[in-house]
């Protein structure tokens, strides 16, 4: 669950031209559900309009290499560890939990992955050993590749939001549950 700064269900806007046209607030209120970081949301609210996806993807791109270690720590705040849909067995839940805790304790932030790419039964593993070779970095070389899946996320959320399909066609934006 994301936290309360940062709306569930990011607002309809339309496509990119409903995007392009949205009052600021409203944009930037969209652009928190794909990541939390305000200055990162206000920045590309402030350049539109933007021609067409590929530049808006870039302008997402450039804004997310530009984050602060405070906007970093915002976006991350609000993030979830990605979770197991409920018919998964109950040993996947617990040794998903317990990598999860480890991950958290040991870096202050939820575990971010995109899973962009892989098939829905490969997710679990990808999680699973992605915590595992993570766990082994060292803090500052750990914010950096959460930096990176962050921003990756980012534009797949993004994506997403700008894409004129009805809501049942959209995958999740938020990459979370396996």
């Amino acid at each position: 669950m994301r936290g309360t700064s940062v709306p569930e269900t990011p607002p309809r806007l339309g496509g990119l031209d409903g995007f392009n046209r949205a009052p600021q607030g409203s944009a930037e209120a969209a652009l928190l559900a794909c990541c939390a970081s305000r200055r990162w949301a206000a920045r590309i609210a402030a350049h539109r309009p933007y021609p067409d996806l590929d530049a808006l993807l870039a302008a997402a791109d450039e804004a997310s290499y530009d984050l602060s270690a405070a906007d970093l720590a915002e976006a991350l705040a609000d993030e979830s560890s990605p979770g197991l849909h409920d018919s998964a067995p109950q040993s996947a839940h617990t040794a998903l939990g317990a990598a999860h805790a480890a991950y958290e304790s040991g870096f202050g932030h939820a575990f971010v992955i995109c899973l962009d790419g892989f098939g829905p039964t490969e997710h679990l593993n990808q999680v699973l050993s992605g915590i595992r070779v993570r766990m082994n970095n060292d803090p500052d070389e750990e914010r950096s590749i959460a930096a990176d899946e962050l921003r990756r996320l980012a534009r797949a959320r993004l994506a997403h939001l700008v894409a004129n399909r009805p809501e049942s066609d959209a995958p999740s934006p938020a990459h979370r549950v396996l």
